[in-house]
Parts: C-alpha cells; structure tokens; sequence
C-alpha cells in the first residue's frame, strides 16, 4: 500500500506497549538514510503535560518498524519504554 506523508498529517500517534499518547504527526519529522532514501525512524516532540512549554525541547526517535496499523485516524506503534531515544535540543 502506498501513502503519501501529508495524507498522515493530523493523524495522532498511540503506543500499543502502554496506550501513552505521543503526539501528532503533523509536529513530526522523518530520519531518511540518505544512502538509500529508506525512512528510518520518526521524530516526535517529547510533550510532557501541559506546560511542556515552559520544558526543554527535546524529541523521540520512534523506529520506523515500531509503526503496526496506520488507521484513519491515529497510527499505533509498539515500542517498549527501554526502546524510546531521546535527544535534547
């Protein structure tokens, strides 16, 4: 199946392992292996509750074989916490 990037636009980001929710793709960027153009991974802004504003801005590498069911609405990934990389901005 094919999809284009911006048909995922809007669509909200749920972690199967633990029902957190991480965001929407819209904020979201793509990690392409520029040798092969093959997407490796999505970084998502690392929200934590609503001041996440006042926070250091900060991302999480979801690895691209963590996404299971891209859906109308929402795309499930599976990933366990240990999983998760962090970068800090």
């Amino acid at each position: 199946m094919n999809m284009r990037f911006s048909t995922m636009g809007g669509k909200e980001i749920v972690n199967l392992c633990d029902g957190s929710r991480l965001g929407i793709i819209g904020d979201s960027d793509l990690l392409i292996d520029e040798k092969t153009g093959k997407i490796i991974a999505m970084l998502i802004p690392d929200e934590k509750g609503l001041l996440s504003f006042l926070s250091n801005n900060s991302l999480l590498e979801i690895p691209w074989n963590a996404i299971k069911r891209i859906g109308n609405d929402m795309i499930i990934i599976e990933i366990q916490e240990s999983e998760k990389r962090k970068y800090n901005l």
